[in-house]
């Protein structure tokens, strides 16, 4: 790309978001951290990764003024990608810590594994996504193995918003979604070698 994108991500005051940063830049993209909704303003592009419990991060989001920007970004379709907790915050409820309310960005809930004998929560560790074939930035990529660490996994009302489907214990989730412009991953790209910078790289052609 002649010149790069300005991608902002989000700092809403839970984990470490440095790995994220460098794939972003890695990407091919001008990526900064902004821990304010006014700083979003010269970004193309809005990426909101999340890690821990998703109670503290809506009120983070919520003290922050976060949670506003999302919901105003996505409705005008503009690039955004969620990681890992920010795909599930996009939801309307979590069944997490005895219930949550989300941003309602997307119908449906998020649910805690239920899984066949055997298996372990949390889902941890690398595992196959079956992508779907009409979403260009993952077109080729079926198939290919991403890194995952999580308890609770999105269920769309909507079956349209399913992107990538992955299968752990007996279970078969969707671990990626899109609508628009909108895309999110159950899993960490930035932890997923080669296969998360490519779909990184592809997701910037959005812009």
């Amino acid at each position: 790309m002649e010149k790069k994108p300005k991608l902002a991500i989000i700092d809403y005051g839970m984990g470490n978001l440095r790995s994220v940063l460098r794939g972003w830049q890695a990407a091919g993209a001008e990526a900064f951290l902004v821990r304010s909704p006014a700083d979003i303003a010269r970004a193309d592009a809005l990426v909101f990764p999340g890690q821990g419990a998703i109670a503290d991060c809506m009120s983070l989001l919520v003290k922050t003024g976060f949670d506003h920007s999302i919901r105003e970004w996505i409705a005008a379709d503009r690039p955004f990608f969620g990681i890992c907790l920010g795909l599930q915050a996009l939801f309307a409820e979590s069944e997490e810590g005895g219930g949550c309310a989300c941003l309602g960005v997307l119908p449906g809930k998020v649910v805690r594994f239920r899984l066949s004998p055997g298996f372990k929560v949390p889902h941890m560790g690398w595992n196959s996504v079956s992508f779907r074939p009409d979403v260009e930035i993952s077109k080729g990529m079926d198939g290919r193995q991403f890194y995952f660490v999580h308890s609770f996994y999105a269920a769309p009302a909507d079956p349209a918003l399913v992107w990538g489907r992955t299968e752990y214990g007996g279970v078969s989730f969707a671990s990626a979604v899109a609508r628009g412009r909108c895309h999110a991953t159950q899993f960490h790209p930035e932890k997923s070698q080669s296969g998360g910078l490519q779909l990184y790289t592809r997701f910037l052609t959005l812009i």
